[in-house]
């Protein structure tokens, strides 16, 4: 069986040229690579998983405290039992918390972007949660800035775009299962909402890739790898060039299903007010225009939390 590729980021500085072909060639064939030599450090990712998991390990009633009805769980706690993949009839088996761009609260995208939620009792939560949404959204600009000059678009052309995006760092806790049996899965199988996703400590066995010829291809990357895998947006803005894969996180068998694992996803939006519309570039005779309606990123959002029973 054929693999999802890892490709070394500083290429990209060292030998532009093949790393954006080989980057776009992996992309258009899965939709998901790993990306190693990133420059994040492992005492910055084990750090943020400290801080998670101790957020977690507090009681219920202390985390349902930032849990916000009706916010569709844009900002602080999910309780367990919330989200449900598109089109499944069960839930996920996990919690999570979202933390979100901080932005002015005069900026035009406020009344998009609510203000981040902080949990007191974890002194440090704030300065390391966000350290790493900042890396991340560094990371991510440059994957879009290589993925744009493969589709034949300048460099920079996302930098605008994505400046203010509406992007959420998602830590996930996945109890352990107790059951056996269950219909449930940790998570349900879908496609992410967004432009990229970039996945720190992927390298917890559970996540699998949908291959072309519809085979579930695991994915456990090596711990000094992200994985970066196209979402929606991307693919709708680029005429399904990049293809958004389904993926999902299995359970794992016997004994493993009793231990927690836990995962942090950078979801890298663009700005709420971005008009996404086919790009001409993507557009040929062999692959023609799929989308004839364009639609702002907020309002795609919107649509898709409603799917996925978060709105």
């Amino acid at each position: 069986m054929s693999q999802i590729p890892t490709l070394d980021i500083r290429r990209f500085d060292t030998d532009r040229e093949a790393f954006v072909a080989e980057l776009g060639a992996a992309y258009r064939e899965w939709g998901f690579a790993g990306i190693r030599g990133h420059g994040i450090s492992d005492e910055q990712i084990d750090r943020a998983y400290d801080v998670f998991r101790r957020f977690f390990a507090l009681p219920d009633e202390v985390k349902r405290q930032y849990h916000v009805p009706g916010g569709g769980g844009a900002r602080g706690y999910t309780p367990f039992g919330v989200e449900t993949a598109k089109d499944s009839k069960h839930f996920d088996l996990k919690e999570f918390w979202h933390v979100g761009r901080e932005i002015p609260r005069d900026s035009k995208y406020a009344a998009d972007m609510p203000a981040n939620l902080w949990p007191s009792e974890i002194a440090e939560f704030k300065d390391v949660a966000y350290g790493l949404f900042t890396t991340l959204d560094g990371l991510g600009s440059r994957v879009l800035s290589a993925l744009a000059l493969h589709i034949g678009l300048p460099e920079h052309y996302f930098a605008d775009k994505t400046d203010s995006g509406n992007s959420i760092l998602r830590p996930i806790h996945y109890p352990p299962i107790t059951a056996d049996d269950i219909p449930n899965v940790r998570a349900g199988a879908h496609e992410d909402i967004n432009l990229i996703t970039l996945l720190v400590g992927a390298s917890a066995a559970g996540l699998e890739v949908k291959s072309r010829q519809g085979e579930w291809v695991p994915f456990t990357a090596d711990a000094d790898t992200i994985v970066v895998n196209i979402g929606d947006m991307l693919q709708r803005l680029t005429n399904h060039v990049y293809p958004s894969t389904t993926h999902r996180v299995v359970n794992p068998p016997g004994e493993q299903a009793r231990q927690p694992r836990y995962s942090t996803p950078f979801f890298l939006h663009p700005n709420p007010d971005f008009v996404i519309d086919v790009l001409p570039s993507t557009i040929t005779a062999d692959n023609p225009k799929r989308y004839p309606e364009p639609i702002t990123a907020q309002g795609y959002l919107e649509e898709r939390l409603r799917e996925i029973k978060l709105k």
